[in-house]
């Protein structure tokens, strides 16, 4: 794995509740990194958790055991026919019948057989290698934040992108095969709410590669509390109202 370059110590700013995890997808056994435990059977989605909860790097690999759909997502195993048929969401009445489950299977980004042997997964404080992925739980406030860092110099729209169950497709694959960078609240994916895996309220942002550097670097030039959200209505208003009254002058003389 390539070491990490990148000065990421500009997120240590938010204090978030659990750290931020670095995620790599290998073809290679990573080296120098302890795999995860053979008797641990945990979801895809958990693993996240995992490496936030006990704060070590380790990595997963398809001879460990996986309680959900994650390694069909990764390309490590096929889906059963009764699952893909969509016969386990009607089930758990997450859908009025089969059809409904198995329509959005379509629209599930995951990888090609075989492409993804390991999955390395790191605490932000114990990361050594370039992530291909940066996933941050995060309050709301703490969103606006990151995702105004993706726009502050770009001018990117904010998108958000789940589905109601195999909602770890979208913070794990779809940011990385995208290059979009995607946020999404766990407790509208069913998986993630039922296993009470983040606390209420609590927004998962994931940041492919590339965004990762224009992200930080706009965190550190930016201003994070603006004061339009700290100074109360009425002095926002007044500030609005000063703003346009001085554009529409300046504009009489451009």
């Amino acid at each position: 794995m390539k070491p990490l370059k990148q000065e990421l110590s500009i997120l240590n700013r938010f204090k978030f509740e659990k750290s931020p995890v670095g995620v790599k997808f290998l073809f290679f056994r990573p080296e120098g990194m302890k795999q995860l435990a053979m008797d641990k059977n945990m979801s895809f989605c958990e693993m996240l958790t995992e490496a936030q909860q006990t704060g070590t790097p380790y990595y997963f690999s398809k001879e460990n055991n996986e309680a959900c759909v994650g390694k069909i997502l990764l390309g490590m195993e096929d889906m059963e026919p009764f699952a893909e048929s969509g016969q386990i969401g009607p089930r758990f009445e997450i859908f009025q019948e089969p059809r409904a489950n198995q329509i959005f299977y379509q629209y599930v980004p995951k990888f090609g057989k075989g492409t993804v042997n390991y999955v390395a997964f790191s605490p932000l404080d114990k990361l050594t290698f370039e992530p291909d992925v940066l996933i941050i739980a995060a309050t709301p406030s703490q969103t606006e934040i990151v995702m105004r860092a993706m726009s502050y110099s770009t001018g990117e729209l904010y998108t958000s992108k789940t589905t109601p169950v195999m909602g770890c497709a979208w913070f794990y694959i779809y940011p990385y095969q995208s290059g979009k960078v995607n946020f999404l609240i766990p407790e509208m994916v069913h998986g993630m709410k039922a296993r009470e895996l983040f606390a209420g309220g609590m927004i998962l942002i994931s940041i492919p590669y590339h965004w990762i550097p224009i992200i930080t670097q706009n965190l550190k030039e930016m201003k994070w509390a603006l004061p339009a959200y700290t100074d109360g209505r009425e002095k926002y208003l007044e500030q609005e109202r000063k703003i346009f009254e001085a554009l529409a002058q300046e504009s009489q003389n451009p």
